[in-house]
């Protein structure tokens, strides 16, 4: 075949699951780098922390895909040691809330190692944290802390919305990222599929547009642009509105002219973080616009978010906890149209409408 006929063959897609795609690059992680090794409660069980690592224990034995004791901060501190010395480990928390109790190894030690010792020496490492949602997650299984981790400078934090954005980023972070990386994985996205090809622009390490529109952007976050995704749909079936959905991607390293440059075209704006608005993401999109530009926005921007509360156990709390489908229309329609819109909106209100619906904690 001629280079010519090569540049204009189409692209091949497949469909992938989002726990497929994570699985496919810890393979192939572990297959490209013999230094690169895979640690966390759960790793080498049957599950295989939803799918993600199942069967590499056996397929790369248990030097390289081995469970730990309930010790966060002690397996942080092995994972920066290995890095120190040349190796790259893959850390898993089966929930975010559990990288709380390695704070102390993260924020002090991880982040700092380049910047204390003037760039000789640096934690290439990847951090995965899965954010629990649905069936009685509760107070202390649900949290989702990127603002969190973003805050601090050295730490680069990532929120992987669909199947394409895992395949083209972990290759980028695993492959020549000093790190450390924090990725934030969504519980609900794992058994979704995705339609998945080869790129020549693959998905960056910052923002990008998942949908382009002229009438409302659309800030969002993780499992906030497929909710994104679903409600521009349905507002340009029943409105014709067209929402412009940008997804940040990259918590602490995002495109900031990309997002003023979206909301200075269309004056409306939206933001949808699968976390709290109080001292958030969406505040800190706020901060960047004023900051460019006080005139940006025609009125004020719109937030969702989590309820500024503990997440209720009950599932009848926790289907007003988060923001649904119901709430994400309106909060669109609102912006365009006024909040006297008088479209009809969809009748989903619990955000788990459209995804697994869990028979267990896990």
């Amino acid at each position: 075949m001629s280079a010519t006929a090569k540049k204009h063959q189409p692209t091949q897609s497949r469909v992938l699951s989002y726990a497929g795609a994570l699985l496919e690059t810890m393979d192939g992680a572990l297959a490209a780098h013999a230094n690169t090794f895979i640690m966390g409660q759960g790793v080498d069980d049957f599950k295989g922390i939803f799918g993600s690592t199942t069967g590499l224990a056996d397929k790369y034995g248990a030097k390289r895909v081995f469970d730990v004791p309930l010790m966060e901060e002690g397996m942080t501190g092995v994972a920066i040691g290995a890095s120190l010395a040349g190796d790259y480990p893959i850390t898993t928390h089966i929930r975010a809330d559990f990288a709380f109790l390695a704070m102390n190894q993260i924020i002090n030690l991880a982040s700092k190692y380049r910047y204390m010792f003037g760039g000789i020496m640096s934690c290439p490492m990847l951090i995965r944290l899965v954010v629990g949602r649905s069936w009685g997650q509760g107070a202390q299984h649900s949290q989702s802390p990127q603002a969190t981790f973003a805050h601090y400078p050295g730490l680069t934090v990532v929120m992987p919305s669909t199947s394409q954005a895992i395949v083209d980023m972990y290759p980028q972070i695993i492959n020549r990222h000093p790190g450390p990386v924090i990725s934030i994985e969504h519980r609900l996205l794992y058994n979704l599929d995705f339609s998945v090809s080869a790129s020549a622009k693959p998905i960056p390490l910052t923002s990008y547009v998942a949908r382009e529109g002229r009438d409302v952007t659309v800030v969002a976050t993780s499992v906030m642009v497929l909710e994104a995704m679903r409600a521009a749909q349905y507002v340009s079936d029943k409105a014709g509105i067209e929402v412009e959905v940008i997804d940040l991607n990259s918590i602490s390293h995002p495109d900031w002219d990309l997002v003023a440059n979206s909301a200075r075209k269309t004056g409306k704006l939206v933001i949808a973080d699968t976390s709290w608005l109080e001292y958030g993401v969406a505040a800190e999109v706020c901060r960047q616009l004023m900051l460019r530009d006080p005139a940006i926005l025609r009125q004020p921007p719109a937030m969702l978010g989590m309820v500024a509360a503990p997440c209720p156990t009950a599932k009848s709390l926790e289907d007003i906890y988060y923001p649904s489908q119901h709430e994400t229309v309106d909060a669109i329609l609102a912006q365009v149209r006024g909040a006297a819109h008088g479209i009809e909106l969809p009748d989903e209100r619990s955000m788990t409408e459209g995804y697994k619906r869990f028979r267990g904690p896990f």
